[in-house]
């Protein structure tokens, strides 16, 4: 998949992640304790998440908003644009993420730094992907739906699989619910 640079097993579209930059962020970015990071599979409500979280620090005041880019409130550390800003900017951050817990920065582990994690049903990835790929000239574009989907589940999202954002625990309780909630549907729908 020449779209893609490859870290740790995990396929990174090549247009925005580069394979150094994830290394550095993964072993030396400082996490300092007053920091906030939103964490998302992407087209997951990403920016969603991020301006309800910018009005929530302006106690509803939209001014941030309106006059300062969402790259710039809350860029994200896994590119070379957003951690540029990140290793110089002043104070509490609030720092935006796709990146798997696994290859998360090692100083997140020992400080007291918030994580939002938002998780969205992975079929509303899927095809909120699908859509939002198939308008863009960036990567090799899936010639249906049904090719997209075999690719989102052999892993060649953003990011690699949806679940590599979970832990152990985390995937197997999600797999629980999902085996759950698809009793009764026939077996040859979801193989």
């Amino acid at each position: 998949m020449p779209d893609y640079n490859w870290f740790e097993g995990i396929p990174f579209r090549a247009i925005r992640f580069k394979k150094e930059i994830i290394e550095e962020i993964h072993n030396n970015f400082v996490m300092r304790d007053e920091d906030t990071v939103i964490v998302t599979y992407p087209k997951s409500g990403t920016h969603w998440l991020i301006e309800i979280v910018c009005l929530i620090q302006t106690k509803g005041n939209p001014k941030w908003i309106q006059s300062v880019p969402i790259w710039e409130r809350s860029p994200w550390i896994d590119t070379q644009s957003g951690y540029s800003i990140l290793i110089n900017k002043e104070g509490p951050r609030l720092i935006t993420s796709h990146l798997p817990l696994h290859l998360f920065p090692k100083s997140f582990f020992s400080s007291k730094a918030k994580i939002l994690y938002l998780i969205r049903n992975p079929r509303d990835v899927l095809v909120s992907s699908y859509f939002f790929w198939g308008k863009t000239n960036l990567i090799k574009n899936p010639e249906s739906l049904r090719t997209y989907f075999e690719w989102f589940l052999k892993g060649n999202g953003t990011t690699g699989d949806w679940k590599n954002h979970l832990t152990v625990a985390q995937a197997e309780a999600f797999d629980k619910v999902v085996q759950e909630k698809m009793a009764g549907f026939p077996p040859e729908l979801f193989p």
